[in-house]
């Protein structure tokens, strides 16, 4: 190779490093504000938003942040998303890799039909539900409680289902058919033989519960009314009150620590994902 050649390569590789570079400051702009907002008095939030580094650095607002508000520290803010984000990700990687199991190994009547009528409910949008939901929640004793945050999260979720319904198609059924062979029922087999290589799609569906639960503001907005019930999203809103002055410094504090589990997971399966849907989608 020339060096003409290198030299090109070398600029066409420097260009496209500072374009990528450009457009992830732009991504992270706004991420990197808060972070900065958070360490700046509330009095200057607005007033030097144009700037990126505090005048003066204060950390009084992590302070006055995570003792919360109406008596209720923040922990207990945190531990209540923690409660229903984790059961929900347990409910919903069980729920659904039974689901998917049964689907793509099991032959049963109007299997098609059943199959359809899961993926319509992709389709539905959540406002269509919202109602009809809470009337039942309601009339069942939920209301105020963890239970239609975390229940409905073990009966399965048609987007988790299919993405392992897509895998286990790439998984041979000779398998089974030894499993079946060893003395194994559909239950032994499941356990013993697919579920272990069923990894990267449970892993995947779990990190995705746990963004959408982690992150839901409308679901506990509609079903808690209790504060000490909050979630650390629907705490965060709590700080900003139209009537009285808000404390911005204290909620872009909050908001955060509301990131770091969810950089946290990213970080610690990010391969996982990377796996999960890349070889979901490969399969047949």
């Amino acid at each position: 190779m020339s060096s003409s050649v290198r030299f090109i390569h070398r600029v066409r590789s420097a260009v496209l490093h500072l374009a990528v570079s450009l457009f992830a400051l732009v991504m992270l702009y706004p991420i990197l504000w808060m972070v900065s907002s958070s360490l700046k008095d509330t009095t200057e939030i607005f007033v030097n938003s144009h700037q990126l580094i505090p005048s003066k650095w204060s950390f009084d607002n992590y302070v006055t942040g995570f003792k919360g508000f109406a008596g209720i520290s923040f922990a207990v803010f945190f531990k209540n998303s923690f409660i229903i984000t984790i059961l929900s990700v347990i409910g919903t990687v069980v729920s659904s890799a039974m689901v998917a199991y049964g689907f793509a190994r099991i032959r049963f009547k109007f299997a098609p039909i059943w199959f359809a009528c899961m993926m319509l409910t992709m389709m539905l949008p959540s406002e269509v539900l919202m109602i009809p939901q809470y009337i039942l929640f309601h009339k069942m004793g939920w209301i105020n409680t963890f239970l239609p945050l975390i229940i409905p999260s073990f009966f399965g979720g048609a987007f988790f289902i299919f993405l392992i319904i897509q895998f286990l198609r790439g998984i041979p059924r000779e398998l089974d058919e030894a499993a079946v062979i060893d003395g194994c029922g559909k239950y032994r087999t499941f356990g013993l033989v697919i579920l272990p290589l069923l990894t990267p799609p449970l892993i995947t569906s779990a990190i995705f519960k746990f963004y959408w639960t982690w992150d839901d503001f409308f679901s506990p907005l509609l079903y808690l009314n209790s504060p000490k019930l909050a979630t650390v999203s629907l705490a965060i809103k709590n700080f900003s009150d139209p009537t009285m002055k808000t404390d911005w410094g204290a909620m872009f504090a909050m908001s955060v620590l509301s990131l770091i589990p969810i950089v946290l997971v990213f970080f610690l399966f990010q391969r996982y994902i990377v796996d999960g849907i890349s070889t979901t989608g490969l399969k047949g």
